[in-house]
């Protein structure tokens, strides 16, 4: 087994999600209490919490906010939809600064029913990006877009690789763009060690040009998936991701920032919450340290 150096483990991050039975002062107190510094937060459960109470919660128990999930859907071909989305993506731009965090994540949003066309799907996603870099860089928050697997491109996300994501991104200064690198996503593309470099702004060469990565997740693949897909993330360790070479991946292209555990999965919300997060911090220590 290999250590997981101290500052590593100082960079751990719980994704809410990944304890979704805990409310948010169950989210905070439990990782005050297991060491663990970071959260990743979700827009739902902060706004039913309040979001300035949520802020304050957070930061009085030691923590910093590590990412705020999610904004995007941005493929709508309907006008007034479309302008919805921005409002609502503005509304979570406003919602991560309060939080304190610097990192919005998108999800672009899948075919708009009757649709064929993914070209112009990913094209209003960039549409969508340019008028809402400047709103977010002048609040101090990055835009992150997010590649889903493919098998989520029809109703879910029309951006399924890194290099795609990475065609949107560098159409806008850094620090309004970036992506997000998540391993459960990412692990089966053959060129996705490739594009870790050039997200990292080395482009192969070792050249730092200005990183893309504004944040890197993790969660492991299993098989056979459940019914609709969404709920198959495996715990660190227990599917054929190689988490470690990820991480050793994204240090390499300069990133130094969380390592947020993000994992959906109802068999890890039906147990005991104190236990799940000693058995992510034991195995983020075996198999990503």
């Amino acid at each position: 087994m290999s250590d997981t150096t101290p500052s590593l483990l100082g960079r751990l991050s719980l994704n809410q999600q990944t304890l979704r039975q805990w409310s948010l002062p169950e989210l905070a107190d439990g990782c005050a209490r297991a060491g663990v510094r970071g959260v990743g937060l979700w827009r739902a459960p902060v706004q039913e919490y309040g979001v300035a109470a949520a802020a304050r919660l957070v930061r009085d128990a030691g923590l910093r906010v590590t990412s705020l999930c999610r904004g995007g859907f941005f493929t709508a071909l309907d006008p007034g939809e479309r302008a919805a989305a921005l409002d609502d993506n503005r509304a979570a731009v406003d919602e991560a600064a309060a939080l304190g965090t610097n990192t919005l994540v998108l999800v672009s949003g899948g075919l708009p029913a009757g649709s064929r066309d993914l070209p112009g799907a990913r094209e209003r996603v960039a549409d969508a990006l340019g008028e809402l870099g400047p709103y977010a860089a002048e609040r101090g928050v990055r835009l992150a877009v997010e590649p889903l697997h493919p098998m989520y491109a029809a109703d879910r996300c029309v951006v399924s690789t890194l290099a795609q994501a990475l065609d949107l991104a560098e159409r806008f200064p850094a620090g309004q763009v970036g992506v997000v690198v998540d391993t459960y996503h990412l692990w089966w593309d053959d060129t996705v060690g490739a594009q870790i470099g050039r997200a990292g702004g080395t482009g192969g060469t070792g050249q730092e040009s200005g990183s893309r990565i504004a944040a890197f997740q993790l969660a492991d693949w299993v098989t056979p998936l459940p019914a609709g897909v969404l709920l198959g993330r495996g715990q660190l360790g227990d599917g054929v991701v190689d988490l470690r070479w990820f991480r050793e991946r994204v240090e390499a292209a300069g990133y130094r920032g969380p390592v947020e555990v993000e994992i959906f999965n109802p068999a890890l919300w039906a147990r005991d919450g104190t236990e799940v997060l000693a058995e992510i911090v034991d195995r983020f220590r075996t198999h990503v340290g």
